[in-house]
């Protein structure tokens, strides 16, 4: 992990900005009747009109703009014809290029009224997000992420994915470290003052194993549960302080 610099930061401040505000708006259209690639569209143009371009377009040929994973998707949900119904929960995740670098973020919106179960779930999902950068500090490592944000999620009965997880970003999307769902304290790499990662537990309903499925023309692979019960997820962009991460994807 390489320390940014303060002209570094004032851009990733400005990318992650964005990137919240791209997010925000993209959701306010979520409702049943409208399918994923109106979402897509939408973020698409909304970031294109801010003098920006999206990261997912053409990255190890990904076909759209944003990802839209929906129940049982866990990420890497690609937008098409699908059709969203009263029920369902959606998670849109947006990274955006501004200036260089990478704002990269992610939550969670119901259509309509949900199940307490989706609730739940969701809930959980966030709480781990949240928990895992209460422990996101200069000196701490990876591990101590992950073991809060599994500590939360255990606690809560569901399960946190294993496979997936966040990552350093910059002016490159995908950096150093991997930022995993669980851990031991004190293991893995060390974060490093004004280091730049996401932290984006997806929690699962279930401990089932996950599947991938190929995106055509894609290296990129769509993860869902291989038992079809629901996955959430929620994602910031932060900077690495001595104390209290800032967080940058946020409006």
């Amino acid at each position: 992990m390489t320390p940014k610099t303060a002209n570094d930061i004032r851009k990733m401040e400005e990318a992650g900005r964005l990137a919240a505000e791209a997010l925000a708006y993209t959701g306010k259209f979520v409702k049943a009747g409208i399918t994923t690639d109106e979402l897509d569209k939408i973020a698409n143009d909304f970031i294109l009109s801010k003098d920006a371009i999206s990261a997912c377009i053409g990255y190890h040929g990904y076909p759209k703009a944003i990802c839209t994973s929906i129940n049982e998707v866990i990420c890497h949900g690609v937008p098409g014809k699908r059709i969203l119904k009263a029920g369902d929960i959606i998670n849109i995740d947006i990274t955006v290029i501004k200036n260089g670098f990478h704002g990269d973020t992610s939550s969670m919106f119901p259509v309509g009224e949900i199940s307490e179960r989706a609730k739940a779930l969701m809930e959980c999902a966030y709480g781990a997000r949240e928990a895992g950068i209460e422990a996101a500090i200069a000196g701490n490592c990876t591990g101590d992420i992950g073991f809060a944000v599994d500590k939360y999620v255990t606690r809560k009965g569901f399960f946190a994915v294993r496979e997936i997880g966040g990552h350093g970003i910059g002016r490159i999307f995908h950096e150093d470290p991997f930022v995993p769902s669980f851990g031991k304290k004190g293991k893995g790499p060390k974060l490093v003052k004004f280091g730049t990662i996401t932290v984006e537990p997806m929690v699962n309903e279930t401990g089932a194993p996950i599947r991938e499925l190929e995106i055509p023309g894609s290296e990129i692979t769509e993860f869902v549960t291989s038992d079809g019960k629901w996955s959430a997820q929620y994602e910031h962009t932060i900077l690495i302080t001595d104390g209290k991460p800032q967080i940058l994807t946020q409006i």
